[in-house]
């Protein structure tokens, strides 16, 4: 899987998850403190790693700043993005479950490198759901930003 990664400072756990993600067999692209030269402000860098996943360039995104959520907002407003902040592997879960999340978010102060690996589990063995109402409300958000009610 192509994923994207997005760090506004160079970081222990940054590094752990680029690394943990080519264990995995992922090809990554870098972006922002992890990768030289680039900006590493959390709007930049995230909104770029976010906008490779709309490009198609990416499958997937994982962006990371202090807390998450400057990350998960900046990903959150380019089109066609679905960033969610997890702390835990069940909000991971649940993000690619019910949100059909394609960017996860995530905290450089909250996450461990042992919680890394658990929120990686679950957001890698999560598939969206086929319910009805889950479908409906992932199209719900693809309409809003359409600014279609």
């Amino acid at each position: 899987m192509r994923i994207s990664v997005s760090s506004d400072m160079d970081e222990p756990v940054a590094r752990a998850l680029v690394d943990e993600l080519r264990a995995r067999g992922h090809d990554v692209t870098p972006h922002g403190a992890l990768r030289p030269g680039a900006d590493p402000q959390w709007a930049v860098c995230s909104s770029a790693a976010a906008g490779e996943v709309a490009a198609g360039a990416a499958d997937q995104a994982i962006v990371c700043c202090w807390t998450g959520t400057g990350a998960s907002i900046a990903a959150n407003k380019v089109p066609g993005v679905r960033a969610a902040l997890c702390t835990d592997a069940y909000t991971a879960d649940g993000a690619r479950r019910w949100n059909d999340a394609n960017v996860l978010a995530l905290s450089l102060r909250l996450t461990s490198e042992p919680l890394l690996k658990e929120i990686l589990d679950a957001w890698f063995a999560g598939e969206p759901s086929a319910d009805a109402e889950d479908r409906g409300n992932v199209a719900h958000v693809g309409r809003l930003e359409d600014r279609r009610p």
